[in-house]
């Protein structure tokens, strides 16, 4: 454990450079006097305004098209290349949908209060024309690997920026290290959320040195391996149906939890909505805080206009690239819009920081324990409480598994822009389940935090954000484009030349070939 502790303090030195970016330039004192404003980093003010600008640049392409996407869901495959529409979107779901949506809006809550939440749901609403933007790009420049579309910020960076090869490698190596050193915090996830569900159910704290952590263990590294080592129609074939299914359960328990509370709801509406412009003074924060909040915890965690998605958005078999963007700025709805309401809602009509037996000062700097402790306030009485908190730790180990499976993969696929050789994608594998999956398992055994490589993901992060928004700005001509062709063709089969694109998946020949099937 002692490397690991040394890896952990040499990225201590890297971590000042995240934070610094992060709040870039709230500090300098000119900026952060600025009423509102000031309150918000440039990391944030480039994701919002870059939603904003796509919506009125595409005319508000998430709203317009929205029907379409859902039934662009229910496409058939045609053609063998490429996985269908939906498994695509479940693939990216799986990465959308993971711990965040919970620890993510309920710190939000817990630093802004109720109003938080309704500026999550207007970052999403600018977001998914950002989604849409990214994800359609993705398409017009995937390419062929074997049998399975490759594509993302790497192949589009690449073909954007002059066509250089360094640009493309560049850009791989990037996504790579922040899926990698992401790994060992969802592994860290599953563990610590299975161990709740079982000391929930049983009464009896999981050691970390228990049989169960170790039979656990074995469980996620062979799993894990065993479906990326099969490619993207393995993990697809196996996020196609968990995602369903901890998404349906997690939003049934929450549903019925809401139906119980119903006379909840009217006040959550309103703390939300009142909150927005007149924060709580209880939260400590003003106007500025409660909106970068919200703002911050909903793009950071529907990931729109980051790139870190792009990958799922490029394997999809499609007649048209704008129709997987479509799909994509739904998957960002249903995170934020759907799974994040939720999840605000159980905050929100639990309002424990309005109840002095709960503790809130202490509390509230444990996101994942006052989400269950407002999961137990909800339940009527007191003999259903530990049941359905240990089944929301199910949910939220299987939200961290299913992004384990999407980490991999794409960097997997983003791997493919720097060389397509079996070598190198089973090194990526090998790299992902079978080196750093087990580090993050070894960490939770030694009782390990290791909170520099941890924090050193959003380092990466930030810079993938500041990599990607320049580079999908620019890009945008071409998705216009291919946009009012699928408007004018009525969606017919795709052909770069059209938009003034050479492309060896994009061609006449090959819309021939498909529309002949």
């Amino acid at each position: 454990m002692d490397i690991l502790t040394a890896i952990d303090d040499f990225f201590a030195n890297i971590v000042p450079i995240g934070d610094i970016l992060w709040v870039f330039p709230q500090n300098f004192q000119w900026y952060a006097d600025i009423p509102v404003i000031g309150d918000i980093p440039f990391a944030i003010l480039l994701l919002v305004g870059m939603g904003i600008f796509f919506t009125f640049r595409t005319k508000a392409v998430q709203f317009r098209f929205f029907g379409r996407g859902l039934k662009t869901l229910t496409k058939k495959k045609r053609d063998s290349t490429g996985v269908s529409p939906l498994a695509a979107f479940m693939l990216s779901t799986a990465m959308r949908v993971g711990p965040g949506n919970i620890t993510g809006v309920t710190g939000a809550i817990a630093i802004g209060g109720p109003g938080a939440v309704f500026w999550m749901w207007v970052s999403a609403l600018f977001g998914m024309a950002s989604s849409f933007v990214e994800a359609t790009l993705a398409q017009i420049f995937k390419e062929k690997d074997g049998d399975e579309f490759v594509g993302g910020l790497p192949y589009y960076g690449r073909k954007l920026l002059g066509n250089r090869k360094w640009v493309g490698t560049v850009l791989a190596v990037l996504f790579i290290g922040y899926a990698m050193l992401s790994i060992p915090i969802q592994t860290f996830h599953v563990f610590t959320a299975t161990g709740t569900a079982i000391g929930t159910v049983t009464g009896v704290p999981a050691e970390r040195t228990s049989t169960l952590y170790y039979v656990l263990a074995v469980v996620v590294i062979v799993g894990i391996a065993v479906a990326v080592f099969g490619g993207i129609k393995r993990v697809t074939a196996v996020t196609d149906k968990m995602v369903p299914v901890m998404a349906v359960l997690y939003g049934l328990i929450i549903i019925v939890l809401l139906l119980l509370n119903i006379k909840h709801f009217p006040a959550f509406v309103e703390s939300v909505v009142v909150g927005a412009f007149k924060p709580d003074a209880i939260f400590g924060g003003g106007f500025g805080i409660v909106l970068s909040q919200g703002i911050k915890r909903g793009l950071l965690s529907n990931e729109a206009g980051q790139g870190t998605i792009t990958m799922s958005a490029a394997v999809a078999e499609q007649d048209h690239p704008c129709e997987q963007g479509f799909v994509q700025a739904i998957g960002v709805f249903l995170d934020t819009i759907i799974i994040c309401t939720l999840t605000g809602f159980v905050v929100c009509g639990a309002q424990l920081w309005t109840k002095a037996a709960s503790g809130w000062e202490t509390l509230k700097n444990s996101t994942i324990d006052v989400f269950l402790e407002s999961i137990k306030e909800l339940v009527p009485g007191t003999g259903a409480d530990g049941a359905v908190a240990a089944i929301i730790c199910v949910c939220y180990a299987l939200f961290a598994f299913t992004t384990l499976l999407g980490l991999v993969s794409f960097a997997v696929i983003a791997g493919t822009r720097i060389t397509k050789s079996k070598s190198c994608v089973n090194t990526i594998r090998v790299l992902g389940s079978l080196i750093f999956v087990p580090i993050g398992a070894l960490c939770v055994l030694a009782g390990l935090e290791l909170n520099n490589i941890w924090y050193l993901t959003d380092f990466i992060n930030i810079v993938l954000v500041f990599v990607n928004a320049p580079i999908i700005l620019y890009g945008g001509k071409y998705v216009y484009r291919a946009l009012r062709n699928y408007v004018e063709s009525g969606g017919r089969r795709f052909v770069s030349a059209e938009i003034g694109l050479e492309s060896e998946i994009w061609t006449e020949s090959e819309r021939e070939r498909i529309e002949s099937l």
